[in-house]
């Protein structure tokens, strides 16, 4: 009788299926996003709630740009970000220095995931805008948010030390704390009329 029968049947796969086995890879696990973009954007749009005893001026829109921005709007609520944010853009063409229309878009592109341009489309119309008032704090607010995220990201980032992960950090932090002064001090009380 040969060797190769008397074996039991098949106990030569077990091997090799082990192998094999060894070189499976889980599937990836899905990753939590960095930040809740939705939660970010309702804080901010809280900031710039207008009190009836401050302070509000409200500017003329052109009637083309203001049909993108409602346009844009919907789309924001069916959560067709992408799409709310091209509107935007193209509302911006037509007026790059309106600082409503810079803050709805530096606030889509939260929703998208882009804190980095939302700062710098939030910059942009603290440069353009007003010093008070509701739309001023949704502006820093969207500056105290994008700190904040980046002072709670503690990865040391490759080719960066221990000591200069610290130090972005708390640059991030200190940034959060003045865009707060900054926020408060956009709240100026309404003129007495006689």
């Amino acid at each position: 009788m040969s060797r190769l029968h008397s074996t039991p049947r098949g106990s030569w796969l077990l091997p090799g299926v082990l192998v094999l086995g060894a070189c499976v890879t889980p599937a990836p696990q899905p990753t939590a996003p960095a930040f809740d973009a939705a939660a970010l954007v309702q804080t901010i749009r809280a900031a710039g709630a207008a009190s009836p005893t401050e302070l509000d001026v409200q500017p003329l829109r052109d009637p083309q740009v203001e049909d993108l921005r409602q346009q844009a709007v919907q789309l924001e609520a069916k959560h067709m970000y992408r799409d709310a944010a091209d509107l935007l853009d193209r509302a911006l063409q037509l007026n790059a220095e309106d600082p409503a229309l810079l803050q709805e878009r530096a606030e889509v592109a939260l929703l998208l995931g882009e804190a980095a341009q939302a700062e710098h489309y939030a910059k942009q119309a603290i440069d353009l805008g007003s010093a008070t008032g509701p739309l001023c704090r949704r502006h820093w607010e969207t500056l105290v948010q994008g700190a904040l995220l980046r002072a709670n990201d503690r990865v040391i980032r490759h080719g960066e030390s221990e000591a200069q992960a610290t130090a972005r950090v708390q640059a991030a932090a200190a940034e959060a704390r003045t865009a707060r002064t900054r926020r408060d001090a956009c709240t100026v009380a309404a003129l007495n009329r006689y």
